[in-house]
């Protein structure tokens, strides 16, 4: 294993917890609604659990309503008792053919637990990237004791890794900061 490798191991780590970090934040719910937080939404589908998506078409019909229409009139009342069964705190409602489920507006008490939440979050994926930061110097550290690297290109590669976490932190903080935004909007 090179130099490169290791720096490049590093930074494709790094970037698969930015992107874990991306879809928790899109399953966290703001004032607005977005057909997002029903995507992890369990539906049994002929006895095997399957993602809402994978058995109804999702849209919004105003900014506070998401719009489920099941592809099998059958899956109605399956559909809605699964929303309402999952901890979003949902209360879908049939008409006709299609399922309505109104978000209701977060009270202040909420958007701060939700604040929290992200920020417990964030600092998850930050923790991430750091231990990938020590992965990465201490294979380094392992190839100078093999004699494979220098010190000096060990040192020159931990200071580029060192960059690379400064840049995915700050990239983790600019996240949550857009996202905290997002939440406090009324």
């Amino acid at each position: 294993m090179s130099l490169a490798d290791v720096k490049k191991n590093a930074q494709e780590r790094m970037v698969k917890s930015i992107d874990t970090l991306k879809s928790d934040l899109a399953k966290v719910r703001t004032g607005r609604a977005h057909t997002g937080i029903l995507d992890h939404v369990m539906v049994d589908y002929y006895g095997t659990p399957t993602a809402l998506p994978m058995v109804a078409n999702l849209t919004l019909i105003d900014a506070r309503t998401i719009g489920v229409q099941p592809w099998e009139k059958k899956l109605l009342s399956t559909i809605e008792k699964a929303i309402r069964d999952s901890d979003l705190g949902l209360n879908p409602s049939s008409q006709g053919d299609m399922i309505r489920v109104p978000t209701p507006a977060l009270t202040e008490e909420r958007r701060k637990e939700m604040v929290k939440l992200t920020k417990s979050e964030g600092e998850d994926a930050k923790i991430a990237v750091r231990n990938i930061r020590r992965d990465a110097n201490e294979q380094l550290k392992k190839m100078v004791k093999d004699k494979t690297a220098s010190e000096d290109d060990e040192r020159r590669a931990s200071d580029e890794i060192q960059k690379l976490t400064d840049k995915f932190v700050a990239e983790i903080d600019k996240m949550l900061s857009e996202k905290e935004k997002e939440i406090m909007t009324v």
